[in-house]
């Protein structure tokens, strides 16, 4: 038995002294020098030569404009029904190109021809008629469009998208304001002028719809938005059990302790027991809160068309 471990235990030790001395295998065919690999100079796959870049598709240089422009004209003819004017589809159902794996490993349509000549016909993609150096102008466009594109296959960057949010009817927003607003808020008040202060529409209508439109109660204040005015600060007042009433701005409440910031600035701490002592919370955000959920599209588009008005 002793013998049979020293053997095993010499066999082990034979086999780690040759499997330390063979050199790593290398995972592919040398790249000459300075041919650029999918990891880039000096990188592994995945590396992008240190550019955080992966695959071939985005480390190749720009392509001959003569030659990309044959291609723009071969692609519009012959793929742009399957795959899309824009390389996202089209109605005959090819695939998206701008993140299609083929396209990301190609370099300089390598990869593109055999598919064009018929490789994957069993998978719906019928051959076309096109010589090669068609095949490679056809590439060479389509890498320069994934060139330009963003993040997760978006589209080429184009002009900004503006919105026009104002497609409500002003008179419609009026009554709906004098419906549900008035009881709170002023045209006249706190609201005079709101067109102007807040010129973006878009801003206006977050505003409002958010609550941090006014100034603080009808007839205005120096209050402003949201946090910015102490209108819009919740207030609490405390009625202990002896009768005697402890007012100040809201620090916390749950339902075992309410905090409450005092005039003087100090805070104060009261435990509560079940209804004892009484608390009674002044949010000027809460008939805000309560309106939300019954805003339509319609609504808000209304009264935003009309706050834009005053002016």
């Amino acid at each position: 038995m002793v013998t049979s471990r020293m053997t095993l235990a010499t066999a082990a030790c034979v086999l780690a002294a040759a499997l330390a001395a063979r050199p790593l295998a290398q995972a592919g065919p040398q790249a000459p020098a300075g041919a650029p690999g999918r990891g880039g100079a000096g990188g592994g796959p995945g590396a992008g030569g240190g550019n955080g870049q992966t695959f071939p598709a985005q480390q190749r240089p720009p392509g001959d404009p003569a030659v990309i422009a044959r291609g723009k004209q071969l692609y519009g003819i012959n793929c742009a029904s399957c795959h899309g004017s824009d390389l996202r589809g089209g109605d005959m159902g090819g695939p998206n190109l701008l993140r299609a794996p083929t396209v990301l490993s190609d370099e300089h349509g390598e990869l593109f021809i055999p598919i064009v000549h018929g490789s994957r016909q069993d998978k719906g993609m019928d051959p076309i008629n096109l010589p090669d150096s068609d095949i490679v102008a056809v590439a060479e466009y389509v890498h320069s469009i994934v060139a330009t594109s963003r993040g997760q296959g978006s589209p080429p960057p184009g002009p900004p998208v503006t919105l026009n949010i104002l497609v409500g009817n002003a008179q419609a927003g009026q009554a709906y304001f004098a419906a549900k607003c008035a009881s709170c808020h002023s045209a006249t008040g706190d609201l005079a002028g709101i067109g102007s202060r807040i010129s973006d529409p878009k801003a206006l209508q977050d505003a409002w719809v958010g609550g941090s439109a006014g100034a603080g109660a009808r007839g205005g204040g120096a209050g402003g938005g949201r946090g910015g005015g102490a209108a819009n600060v919740p207030t609490v007042t405390v009625t202990q059990a002896n009768g005697q009433k402890v007012e100040g701005t809201l620090v916390r409440y749950d339902d075992f302790i309410v905090v409450l910031k005092l005039p003087d600035g100090t805070e104060r701490s009261i435990r509560r027991d079940g209804d004892t002592p009484k608390v009674e919370v002044h949010d000027p955000q809460d008939a805000h809160r309560k309106l939300l959920p019954t805003y339509t599209d319609k609504d808000i588009h209304d009264v935003t068309a009309y706050l834009v008005t005053l002016k």
